[in-house]
């Protein structure tokens, strides 16, 4: 299929989603969430689809909001942004974290505003040492969307979060993988090629467990003691009904590579 914003490709169990607005710093404009909903809706009920890159073209991750997509004449109403976070950015950020496989992100140069909160969003987030997260929203007035409020206090505190937010200032990708806010840091030039061995890694192994381990930390910062143990005991249950965690015993036993299917 053609898209006008974006560039997929299906690989070894794996799905390639890459943002290509690259003279818009990748921006999000109608189309472009329209397209990236689409792709991501169907690989989440794919099961020969069992791990998601998410990459941009270009000099940059993404800038978050095209900003010529809603400009605002000096004597037209004040736009209801409110309705556009509603309706692309809170679902944007939902089929992400509600994907039940792994979600790799893979920042390439600046992931500012709403695009450093997708990246957030991720699983595991991979950054060329050239990359930099901005929270531009303050500098026009705004609030961190995308997440970007929950996200922050829980991966860098409160107050780092509070410093981000309100002077808007970059961060550096070695200073995000200090501050907790990433997984790694990767050479510019292997950028691409470690995110493509860090998925295929991840397809190849017990997808569906992956899938609750993911729901249980995302559970985790808005439950209690008690509450967790016990989702850690459901979610158990359903690991040990599912036919991955027979074939890892069984291999296992059998001293040999286990053959994983993701359910």
């Amino acid at each position: 299929m053609d898209y006008q914003t974006i560039l997929v490709e299906e690989k070894n169990a794996v799905g390639y989603l890459t943002l290509n607005r690259p003279k818009q710093l990748n921006s999000f404009n109608e189309a472009m969430h329209k397209e990236v909903a689409k792709v991501l809706k169907a690989w989440s009920k794919d099961s020969t689809i069992r791990a998601v890159v998410l990459s941009a073209e270009g000099r940059g991750f993404c800038a978050g909001q095209d900003l010529g997509d809603r400009a605002v004449a000096p004597d037209a109403d004040a736009p209801d942004l409110g309705l556009s976070i509603e309706t692309y950015y809170n679902p944007l950020i939902k089929l992400i974290t509600d994907m039940p496989k792994p979600v790799i992100c893979s920042v390439n140069g600046v992931a500012a505003g709403a695009g450093a909160n997708i990246a957030l969003a991720c699983d595991l987030v991979l950054a060329a040492k050239s990359a930099s997260f901005v929270q531009a929203f303050c500098r026009l007035g705004l609030v961190p969307d995308s997440g970007g409020t929950w996200f922050l206090p829980r991966v860098v505190g409160r107050a780092r979060a509070m410093g981000l937010a309100m002077l808007g200032d970059k961060l550096s990708a070695e200073q995000a993988l200090a501050w907790g806010m990433i997984w790694q840091v990767i050479e510019d030039d292997a950028l691409r090629s470690e995110a493509s061995t860090l998925a295929e890694h991840l397809a190849s192994q017990p997808t569906y467990g992956l899938s609750l381990i993911k729901k249980a930390i995302n559970t985790s910062a808005d439950n209690s003691l008690e509450d967790q143990l016990c989702l850690e005991r459901d979610l158990q249950r359903l690991a040990g009904r599912s036919a991955d965690y027979k074939e890892g015993v069984q291999a296992f036993m059998q001293k040999r590579t286990p053959i994983y299917q993701g359910r």
